[in-house]
């Protein structure tokens, strides 16, 4: 019997408990260093030709259908056109708000919005990423100290009591702390490397925001 295995048959419920645990946060963990690391890798190796397919379609409907790979993209492009449309309809704003603000104005405020969003859709999943990266030590950690308790629990009730039976357990109790910096480790180092992928997917789309700004300025706000 391997020693991990000697260790979940002395571990009680919570032992057990904190295992389970441990596997769903790096179940979880991975799924979103894959799903990060392609939504990050497509914007990376698609960017250049959507940009370059956008700005030499014909229409507008096709630059929009050419940025589809790209969502941050397209919710930049149609928050865009969105500002469009409350230029266009300015004169029905009477008494709004919107009425006193310049063309540009609010081209600026709905490519605000937008980039907002877009931002979001990025960032979508670092939190969970940070968290199970902070969270996961401490909870093997207190499998570890949960276990060793059990342990010498169980030994104080024999008579005399050798060393070994003192190091076993608690050798043994101390995989779940490494259980938990297994879990911890590749979420920490994955929220770093994304951080600095989204900052330069970032600086790309407000590069963007401010060509459809000048775009829509020139184009549909005139006058």
């Amino acid at each position: 019997m391997s020693q991990f295995e000697q260790f979940w048959a002395a571990g009680d419920g919570v032992i057990h408990a904190v295992f389970w645990v441990l596997v769903a946060m790096s179940v979880m963990s991975w799924t979103l260093i894959f799903w990060k690391s392609w939504q990050l890798s497509s914007h990376r190796l698609k960017a250049s030709a959507a940009m370059q397919a956008f700005w030499q379609a014909n229409n507008w409907q096709a630059g929009v259908a050419a940025l589809a790979s790209l969502p941050a993209y397209a919710l930049l492009a149609q928050a865009g056109d969105k500002g469009a449309r409350w230029v266009n309809e300015q004169q029905q704003h009477q008494g709004q708000l919107a009425e006193s603000l310049p063309a540009s104005e609010l081209m600026v405020q709905s490519l605000r919005g937008g980039l907002s969003q877009a931002n979001n859709q990025l960032e979508a999943g670092q939190t969970m990423l940070a968290s199970i990266g902070s969270t996961a030590p401490f909870v093997g950690l207190f499998g570890t100290v949960w276990g060793i308790y059990h342990a010498l629990m169980t030994i104080s009730g024999t008579q005399q009591v050798a060393l070994d039976q003192i190091a076993g357990p608690v050798g043994e109790a101390l995989i779940m702390t490494a259980l938990g910096l297994f879990v911890a480790i590749p979420a920490v180092l994955a929220y770093n490397a994304f951080n600095r992928q989204i900052r330069l997917v970032a600086s790309d789309l407000d590069g963007f925001a401010h060509d459809l700004h000048l775009y829509f300025v020139g184009q549909h706000c005139k006058g």
